[in-house]
């Protein structure tokens, strides 16, 4: 499997493609704050494009996104694990 995938912060439940993965394609993530040793496994259920989110669990509508340990928004429908993560399934909870 190929490290395609970067996640910034071990309560992050979504992860950022280093490069373009395509449906089907089994890659692998890294931790980059150092706190967690394991990698995580995904086979991508979307194309996901280079600098783009992919979910790394299943997250139920209305659940938070976390990315940098932070809240950046919402899931408007459920997303499983490996599908792209982006504005057709999330939306600020600001606005």
């Amino acid at each position: 499997m190929n490290h395609k995938i970067l996640i910034h912060h071990v309560k992050d439940n979504v992860g950022v493609a280093i490069q373009d993965i395509k449906m089907g394609e089994k890659v692998i993530g890294h931790y980059l704050d150092g706190k967690k040793e394991n990698i995580v496994e995904i086979e991508a259920l979307t194309d996901i494009p280079l600098g783009h989110k992919v979910a790394l669990k299943d997250i139920s509508k209305g659940e938070v996104i976390i990315k940098y340990g932070e809240i950046i928004g919402e899931a408007t429908m459920d997303i499983k694990k490996g599908q792209h993560v982006h504005v057709h399934n999330i939306k600020s909870r600001r606005w």
